[in-house]
């Protein structure tokens, strides 16, 4: 299958302040951002002509920006508003929406505190992250031999461009073997995530979901923690060890790409994807139509 590269694509994106010609986004080759991972972004969807959680998702992006020192020189209502508006016009009503702050070339070195501050917002038409029959069916996952860092190594609670290059590795390894995806465990050796996704699993009807104490907090992990209280399942955060993944019967991923996306295999571990899996991916699959938790574009 043939892929558009990004640089070469049609229409228009969100670029320091104004919509500019999708070619002619450029930044230099020698940005802080590139260099030294002075970058964050968040991923957002559109449903329908909607930004799901656009308020919470650009909070998020704010977040990140203050841990790693930068100030985003706009208003969170100014994104908000320019990420409606970069969708509109490239006249998309169903995709992805990337909002990424990053430093700039006036610097190059370790310290840059006087680098100016980008912020750009690009959307394009994205379908199902996984393949739709082989989501049905329950996805495989290898188990990556990268760990997610402790949070006195790295900022884990931003959404930080250098903590995802450990995901690469791991998702091409994966692929590489025949896996759609990757596990990843932490510093400590407790189940953490998988590379772009938070993971639940299921054991007598409750749910039960690694404690996001060194890796982030996915909104679409929360929206669908609420989604699962509201049918009064019990919601279980804590620290899980890799070898009770054996006494676990459902699993399945959380997150802007992935939605929810059962999963039938990780390494040794097998799960046969079920009711509770099946409810929550109908659930948030209405949730993200409703425009009570969304905006229009």
């Amino acid at each position: 299958m043939s892929v558009i590269p990004f640089d070469d694509r049609d229409g228009l994106l969100w670029y320091d302040g104004k919509l500019v010609p999708w070619r002619e986004a450029k930044t230099h080759v020698l940005t802080h951002g590139l260099h030294y991972a002075s970058c964050v972004f968040e991923g957002e969807r559109l449903y329908s002509g909607r930004i799901y959680k656009l308020k919470e998702h650009t909070a998020r992006l704010f977040q990140s920006a203050e841990i790693l020192g930068m100030k985003i020189p706009f208003s969170e209502d100014e994104i908000n508003n320019a990420c409606i508006e970069a969708a509109r016009a490239q006249g998309i009503v169903d995709g992805y929406v990337r909002p990424v702050v990053f430093r700039g070339s006036e610097m190059m070195a370790v310290a840059a505190q006087n680098t100016k501050i980008h912020v750009a917002i690009a959307v394009w038409q994205w379908p199902s992250y996984f393949d739709p029959k082989q989501k049905l069916a329950g996805i495989r996952l290898a188990i990556s031999e990268w760990r997610r860092p402790a949070p006195d190594t790295a900022p884990t609670k931003a959404k930080a461009a250098g903590l995802y290059e450990i995901a690469t590795l791991s998702k091409h390894a994966a692929e590489r073997d025949g896996y759609a995806d990757s596990l990843m465990y932490d510093y400590r050796g407790y189940v953490a995530e998988a590379t772009g996704a938070n993971i639940f699993f299921v054991k007598d009807g409750q749910l039960h979901t690694p404690l996001p104490d060194c890796f982030l907090d996915g909104l679409t992990r929360r929206s669908v923690m609420a989604l699962a209280r509201a049918r009064q399942m019990q919601v279980i955060e804590r620290h899980i060890e890799p070898n009770e993944m054996a006494e676990f019967s459902e699993c399945f991923l959380t997150g802007t790409a992935a939605e929810v996306t059962p999963v039938s295999e990780i390494g040794p571990y097998r799960f046969t994807p079920g009711n509770i899996s099946e409810i929550l991916m109908h659930d948030y699959a209405e949730d993200v139509q409703r425009p009570v938790s969304a905006v229009t574009i």
